[in-house]
């Protein structure tokens, strides 16, 4: 049974981003939608066919999952089961030999983190260790070590869980779209606001990965992916490279060597 088109689904607290890949491993199609918890099967077999068709993309032949989102990532592996008659490869640390993860708990690491360790491993051509800094609901900060070692990492709070907090606890803030403003001291409220949760934001990060060089044994790149990555690609200092794709790519590297 032909494997491609594959299927990629990367299912985070607030976003899902899929893919489409094709024999060569290249992603044809990506998406991003919203992560509805309430949906059922059905309900996302409906999603995956607008996808597809809008698209004019092929129905997938195989798929793999990273959920970090109970009960999606089963009720994805339904529909795809149900409606395409694709059995999903859901990712975990447990299904995957080849991956040492270097934690107290290994079965404890989420599944979109060991997909950052295969998306990372372009970047290890000349260092010994990659940071990935994937910004989505929580910033995570994933330390990957070369022969596909999950070292550990740092789990942050994500810039827009910080706005959402401060805007509920003080009502007269308003609120406002996280981009960066023209300089840090703001002359005005939104102004302000917007200096301290993306500048702010982009120093801890800076901040973060100096600490984490700092602690490693041999010189280590860094790689940014996810929704708010954009926002801070001009101002964080300590970040190598950006790659939209990383994860989903990951995803399909990971099932090309199982």
């Amino acid at each position: 049974m032909p494997t491609f088109p594959l299927l990629a689904v990367d299912i985070g607290n607030t976003s899902t981003v899929l893919g489409l890949a094709d024999e060569t491993q290249s992603l044809t199609h990506t998406w991003r939608v919203r992560t509805n918890r309430d949906a059922l099967p059905d309900d996302l077999a409906l999603q995956l066919h607008g996808l597809f068709s809008v698209a004019g993309a092929q129905m997938p032949r195989s798929a793999i999952l990273s959920s970090v989102a109970p009960p999606v990532g089963e009720n994805y592996a339904l529909a795809l089961r149900r409606h395409y008659g694709v059995e999903a490869f859901s990712v975990s640390a447990m299904n995957l030999p080849d991956v040492t993860v270097e934690l107290d708990t290994p079965d404890a690491v989420g599944a979109d983190r060991l997909c950052n360790l295969f998306g990372a491993e372009q970047y290890l051509d000349r260092h010994e260790y990659a940071v990935v800094v994937d910004f989505g609901t929580s910033t995570n900060f994933d330390v990957i070590g070369r022969g596909r070692r999950f070292v550990g990492g740092i789990l942050a709070t994500g810039a827009q869980i910080s706005a959402d907090a401060l805007f509920s606890r003080a009502a007269k803030l308003p609120r406002i779209t996280l981009e960066a403003p023209a300089s840090a001291i703001g002359k005005n409220t939104v102004h302000a606001l917007q200096s301290g949760l993306v500048y702010g934001y982009a120093e801890m990060v800076d901040g973060l990965l100096r600490r984490i060089r700092a602690e490693l044994p041999g010189p280590a790149v860094a790689v940014a992916t996810g929704g708010f990555a954009r926002t801070v690609e001009t101002i964080c200092q300590e970040i190598d490279y950006y790659d939209e794709t990383l994860t989903l790519r990951g995803l399909v590297e990971m099932w090309a060597s199982r």
